[in-house]
């Protein structure tokens, strides 16, 4: 049973930072591909960043270009979001997500992903 658990939300001022973490369980991490997604409230889900399974391909969306940046540590079954100089429209619930196919990577669309944590909220205040 696959399984993924997001933290590292909170509060934070405008400008500040944030590192999501997301931790898999039930699978061999290192042949999945990872994304984030994002949803404020009223609007739908949205992409925000995407990562290969080795690492060596990432991709975002263009409202976080140069601000976010997304990393894997295989070791540890773990996805990263480092998220700097955040603004009030970054406010959302940030949702981790895996594709069921190996060696596969859905970068924009959130229909290419399978298993989906339970989310964790940001909230950048102006």
């Amino acid at each position: 049973q696959v399984q993924l658990v997001e933290s590292g939300g909170g509060l934070v001022q405008a400008g500040g930072s944030l590192r999501l973490s997301c931790i898999v369980s039930g699978r061999t991490f290192s042949i999945y591909g990872m994304g984030w997604f994002r949803q404020a409230p009223g609007k739908d889900r949205e992409f925000v960043s995407a990562i290969n399974w080795g690492g060596t391909g990432t991709y975002y969306a263009d409202s976080v270009k140069g601000r976010f940046t997304i990393s894997r540590d295989n070791a540890k079954n773990t996805v990263y979001l480092q998220m700097n100089s955040l603004k009030p429209e970054d406010t959302a619930v940030y949702y981790c997500a895996t594709p069921r196919r190996s060696y596969f990577l859905s970068t924009m669309s959130s229909a290419g992903y399978d298993y989906w944590g339970q989310g964790t909220q940001v909230t950048v205040s102006s």
